[in-house]
């Protein structure tokens, strides 16, 4: 089996997948940039004894990091920690994604990714909504082409911003209200950002859509989909694990 690990702005999900594809787990701890590379080591150390994994029976790891001041750092604990050099995704490693933007060099991991296993797994035409500290989406059109997407903030950023930014609105859960027309302030709140991010998300299918001329198959991951996806008129294909299998397909290829 191999390690598998996607670090983003907010949180580190790892997880182990086996030859067979098949995850034994998924874990999430928080991103922290002032850890050090012990303390990383040390946590994913816990998380393998939780979890009832040997390590000697791990015999690779693979890392999609968007915080370049911790990817080196993310790499050293997992030198540490399973005597291993770990693949991370970025310049020189094969994808088989076919990148047409004004500078492909700038597209994040998390993002080349999320497209590799949805193309790989799913099929094209395609658009992934990645739901993290950003939400994203890409496209990916039929002859399987990543032609670019879309990147507004997450629900978090939302809140915080709302609640930061204004006297008398508080902070609120991430809880759907029983109506859309809400009757009271945190109810309104909650209407505007769940509904609200539903909407958004129907909308930008809507308009990548038309832009393609054809229909497509929509994929979304990340902590918060659950949350959003029940709530949009499309049809939307919820994939937790599309990170963790889009990096074990890019592992198998570059092995």
């Amino acid at each position: 089996m191999i390690l598998a690990l996607d670090m983003g702005n907010s949180n580190v999900v790892a997880g182990c997948i086996g030859d067979d594809d098949r995850i034994y787990f998924t874990e999430r701890f928080s991103t922290d940039l002032n850890y050090t590379d012990l303390e990383y080591a040390v946590l994913l150390n816990m998380i393998f004894e939780l979890r009832k994994v040997k390590k000697e029976e791990i015999k690779g790891a693979i890392i999609a990091s968007v915080v370049p001041s911790l990817t080196h750092i993310l790499k050293s604990a997992v030198r540490k920690l399973l005597d291993c050099e770990p693949m991370v995704v970025g310049v020189g490693i094969k994808t088989g994604l076919n990148i047409h933007l004004d500078d492909p060099s700038t597209l994040g991991a998390d993002l080349v990714v999320d497209s590799v296993a949805a193309m790989n797994i799913y099929g094209s035409p395609s658009i992934v909504v990645d739901m993290g500290t950003a939400t994203t989406m890409s496209v990916i059109n039929k002859e399987e082409i990543y032609m670019g997407g879309a990147i507004f903030p997450g629900l978090n950023v939302s809140v915080e911003a709302l609640a930061s930014g204004t006297s008398l609105l508080p902070r609120v859960s991430l809880g759907a209200p029983k109506k859309q027309i809400a009757a009271n302030t945190m109810d309104a709140i909650k209407s505007g950002i769940i509904y609200g991010e539903a909407s958004r998300i129907d909308g930008m299918i809507d308009r990548f859509e038309a832009e393609l001329g054809y229909s497509t198959k929509v994929i979304a991951t990340g902590g918060l989909a659950p949350v959003i996806t029940p709530h949009c008129k499309h049809e939307i294909i919820t994939d937790p694990d599309l990170m963790l299998r889009g990096l074990k397909i890019i592992y198998d290829k570059n092995r």
